[in-house]
């Protein structure tokens, strides 16, 4: 295990309770180191926490995730020898992500993957995917509608939904699953949270391999405005429409990779 000695400008860090709550959901079963595992590398690659970033602190996480923390450390030495993650200490000190995701670029960067085979090589796991979002994300925003939203939660919704407007290629996709993780916690349900969090990694890397089509990204924009509007107007239906309306266009536009 490698680990870096550093005494300089402190490193951005997550902010737990936004964006990623899901992640950090109990852990229940009796594979606790692995689902501990999966559950960070899943935080990673969803991109909740990005390179550069530093994980919670080791007693938050381990209580968030009602693990202990042995456990805990086993998992993220696991993961610090993937090279997914990196100790350092000092004053500016802690766990970073050092992962590269090969969406954003960078020396570990490998070619992009084409959408049309990843879609075919899902096969039938694509429309059941497809169909499990339409069914749940407009329910999450409804739920997130229908709630009343703490000052946070609002200044959440706002600041995912302008990061989502970002047309840089190496961040869009990543605040584009940010937003739509941000609605989900926003319900109020964890369960909600976890499911959501789950179809958009099963989708993750075919959606980040769609091709930058300008209308496309144009009408993503404002479907996302209409969502985000209407939750913070409290307006259930609107917010549940809208995602629907959003959901059956990503869908739409994935299925015809098929052909």
């Amino acid at each position: 295990m490698s680990t870096v000695d550093t005494a300089g400008t402190p490193t951005p860090v997550v902010h737990t309770g936004v964006g990623g709550p899901s992640m950090w959901r109990p852990v229940r079963g009796g594979n606790a180191f692995e689902i501990t595992v999966a559950r960070l590398a899943q935080a990673i690659r969803l991109g909740l926490v990005t390179t550069g970033e530093r994980l919670p602190p080791e007693r938050e996480l381990a209580d968030r995730l009602r693990v202990s923390r042995v456990t805990l450390r086993q998992a993220i030495g696991a993961l610090r020898e993937a090279g997914f993650l990196e100790s350092r200490r000092g004053r500016a000190g802690g766990t970073f992500v050092v992962h590269c995701d090969p969406r954003a670029g960078g020396p570990n960067a490998g070619p992009a993957p084409d959408a049309g085979t990843l879609a075919r090589e899902m096969g039938d796991q694509l429309h059941d995917a497809l169909d499990f979002r339409r069914v749940l994300e407009p329910g999450a925003a409804a739920l997130a509608a229908g709630r009343p939203l703490s000052a946070a939660q609002r200044s959440r919704l706002v600041a995912c939904l302008t990061a989502s407007r970002d047309r840089d290629p190496s961040t869009r996709r990543v605040n584009d699953s940010r937003l739509h993780l941000a609605i989900a916690a926003a319900s109020g349900s964890e369960s909600v949270a976890a499911a959501v969090a789950d179809v958009q990694l099963r989708l993750d890397q075919l959606l980040a391999a769609i091709p930058v089509i300008r209308r496309n990204l144009d009408h993503s924009d404002a479907q996302h405005t209409t969502i985000v509007d209407a939750i913070l107007a409290g307006d259930p239906e609107v917010a549940r429409v809208g995602m629907e309306e959003h959901c059956d266009g990503t869908a739409e536009l994935l299925r015809g990779l098929l052909g």
